[in-house]
C-alpha cells in the first residue's frame, strides 16, 4: 500500500472542476504482453502514411499519435483518459492539492471572473481582493469572453513570476490594477464552525494531500471551543472526490477500529482490496497518524457523537465512499440527494517522465457488497436543496448521464425486470422536472444576473443544514415531497 497512491478525483480551486475518478498511480508501467490483432494494426498504419502524406496541409506525426491514443482510451468509458505532457502535470497538480498561481476562488458573473474569496495568506489576499472584486483584465488580455478555465490558465504560471490583474470593486465604484506575484497556493478543502451552541458543521470540499491533516486540526479546535458537543453535520455536497485514502481515514474518525470502509474488485489481482478503519489503509507515508492523534485530544468524541451526512448530485467518488461506509455501518443518517454514483477504479500508470494513462481497472463497493456505480449513495431521508423544493438538481449531470458509462455488474439482472410504472412515472416526472427547471434558470438569471440562487452552504439560509440540524435534535425535518430513487440504469453500448 505505501507504494501505491489511491486518488478518487480532484478540483482546481477557481476552475470548479472535477475529475470524478478513483484511481490507483503505480510508478512502474505493467508490462503485460498479448497477441496483437495485425490485420488492424496494418490499417492504423495505412491510415497514419495516407493522412500524413495526402492531407490537405502538413500533420505533425507526433500529435497524430498522440490523438490516436486519446480516441481509443476515450472510447472505453467516460473516466478512461489518456494524459499528454501538460494534462498529467495538471492531474498532478490537482491531487497534491497544490498549484502556482495567486489564490484566489473565483466564478463567473456576467462574462469576468469575480472573487469568491482569497485564500488565506495568498499573494492574493496580501494583495487585499475582495470576495465580490471583478476581474476586468488579466496582465492585457481582456477577461470579457473567456472561459473560467482560460482566465485560471491565464493566472497560473511559474513562480515568482508576476501577473497584472484590472480590478473592479462594485461597493467602491473604481477600476485598479493589481500586480500579484505567484506563488505555490495550498488550497483549503476543509470548512468548520460551531453553527449553534452544542452543534458543529464540517465541510469537506474535496479530498486532497492535506486534508485530513486539516481536518484533524480545525475539529480539535471546535472541541475546544465546545467539548460538549451534542451533534456534528459532516457537509460532503459538491464534493467531487479526492485521494482514496483520505476519505478511508475520514471514514476511520468516525468509525470503530478495523471495520470495513471499501471493497474494490476487478480482473488484475492488486485490484481485489479491501480497504479497513485501520492506519495501515490511509498512512501512505508512515509518520504521525492526524486520526489518533485527533481521538486523543477529543476523547474519541467522534466516534460516538450523534451524526448527520449531507450530500447531493454533486457529491462523488471519494465522498460516496464515506457516505456509504458511514450509512452501512449505521453511523450517521444521510440526507440530501441520491449522490452522482462514481463507483469505478481507475489505475494511473506512467508511460514516460511526462505521459500517462489512467485506466479503468475495477468498481468499488460499500461494507455491505452494493456497488454504486451509475446507481449512487440513496440518502436515509431525501431532503430538497430549498424549502420550495430542489431548484436545479433536475439539470445536473449524473455518472448515469454519461454516454459509454460502466455499468455496476447488475445489468443483466436489470434488463431482464421490466421498469415497472412507477418507475416509468418517475422518470416521465424527471424529464418535466429538467424542463421546469430550465425555464425556471433563465427567468432567475434575467432578473438577477450574477446573483446566488441557491444559499451559501453552512450559512443561515442553508435550508439543508438546517433539516440536518433538526435531525439531530429530533425535530420534524422537512421531507422531499418530489424526490424518488432513480431506478437503476440499464447499460448502453
Amino acid at each position: 500500500m505505501s507504494h501505491k497512491l489511491k486518488i478518487a478525483g480532484w478540483v482546481a480551486v477557481g476552475a470548479v472542476a472535477g475529475a470524478l475518478t478513483t484511481v490507483q498511480l503505480q510508478a512502474v508501467a505493467r508490462n503485460t504482453l498479448t497477441p496483437l490483432p495485425l490485420e488492424e494494426l496494418q490499417q492504423l498504419a495505412a491510415v497514419f502514411g495516407m493522412v500524413k502524406t495526402d492531407y490537405v496541409e502538413p500533420v505533425d506525426e507526433k500529435q497524430l499519435i498522440s490523438d490516436a491514443i486519446s480516441g481509443m482510451v476515450a472510447s472505453l468509458d467516460p473516466h478512461s483518459q489518456y494524459f499528454d505532457k501538460k494534462s498529467f502535470k495538471e492531474f498532478r497538480e490537482g491531487t497534491s492539492g497544490r498549484f502556482v498561481g495567486v489564490g484566489i476562488e473565483i466564478t463567473m458573473e456576467d462574462g469576468l471572473v469575480k472573487v469568491v474569496s482569497p485564500i488565506e495568506d495568498s499573494p492574493a489576499f496580501r494583495a487585499g481582493l475582495k470576495s465580490g472584486d471583478l476581474i476586468t483584465k488579466i496582465d492585457d488580455t481582456a477577461v470579457k469572453g473567456l472561459s473560467i478555465n482560460d482566465a485560471v490558465k491565464l493566472m497560473r504560471g511559474e513562480p515568482r513570476t508576476k501577473v497584472l490583474l484590472t480590478i473592479f470593486r462594485k461597493d467602491e465604484n473604481r477600476t485598479f490594477p493589481v500586480t500579484i506575484t505567484r506563488e505555490e497556493i495550498k488550497t483549503q478543502s476543509v470548512k468548520t464552525k460551531v453553527v449553534e451552541p452544542g452543534y458543529a458543521w464540517v465541510r469537506v470540499s474535496q479530498f486532497q494531500d492535506r486534508t485530513i491533516e486539516d481536518f484533524s486540526r480545525k475539529v480539535e479546535a471546535l472541541y475546544k471551543e465546545d467539548p460538549k458537543l451534542k451533534g456534528v453535520v459532516l457537509d460532503l455536497r459538491n464534493d467531487p472526490g479526492g485521494l482514496l485514502d483520505a476519505a478511508v481515514a475520514l471514514s476511520a474518525a468516525f468509525l470503530p477500529e478495523n471495520v470495513t470502509v471499501v471493497s474494490t474488485n476487478g480482473q488484475l489481482a492488486d485490484s481485489k482490496s479491501v480497504y479497513t478503519a485501520a492506519p495501515q489503509h490511509y498512512l501512505r507515508r508512515g509518520g504521525t497518524d492526524p486520526i489518533k492523534r485527533l481521538s486523543e485530544n477529543t476523547k474519541g468524541f467522534l466516534k460516538t457523537v450523534p451524526l448527520v451526512v449531507l450530500v447531493n448530485e454533486g457529491s462523488a467518488s471519494a465522498s460516496e465512499i464515506v457516505a456509504g461506509a458511514l450509512q452501512d455501518h449505521k453511523r450517521a443518517k444521510i440526507l440530501g440527494s441520491q449522490t452522482f454514483g462514481k463507483g469505478s477504479v481507475q489505475t494511473v500508470r506512467p508511460l514516460g517522465p511526462d505521459t500517462g494513462l489512467k485506466l479503468t481497472t475495477a468498481r468499488y463497493y460499500t461494507p455491505s457488497g452494493k456497488s454504486i456505480q451509475a446507481t449512487g449513495i440513496v440518502p436515509d431521508v431525501m431532503v430538497d436543496e430549498t424549502l420550495e423544493g430542489n431548484v436545479f438538481a433536475a439539470l445536473r449531470t449524473r455518472e448515469a448521464d454519461l454516454q459509454k458509462h460502466l455499468g455496476n455488474g447488475n445489468e443483466a439482472k436489470a434488463a431482464e425486470t421490466p421498469m415497472t410504472d412507477a418507475q416509468r412515472a418517475a422518470e416521465q416526472l424527471r424529464e418535466q422536472e429538467r424542463e421546469v427547471a430550465r425555464k425556471r434558470l433563465e427567468e432567475e438569471s434575467k432578473k438577477n444576473p450574477g446573483q446566488r440562487l441557491v444559499p451559501e452552504f453552512g450559512s443561515e439560509k442553508d435550508f439543508q443544514l438546517q433539516q440536518a440540524l433538526n435531525q439531530l435534535k429530533g425535530q420534524p425535518v422537512i421531507i422531499s415531497k418530489t424526490q424518488t430513487t432513480r431506478p437503476p440504469e440499464k447499460k448502453e453500448n
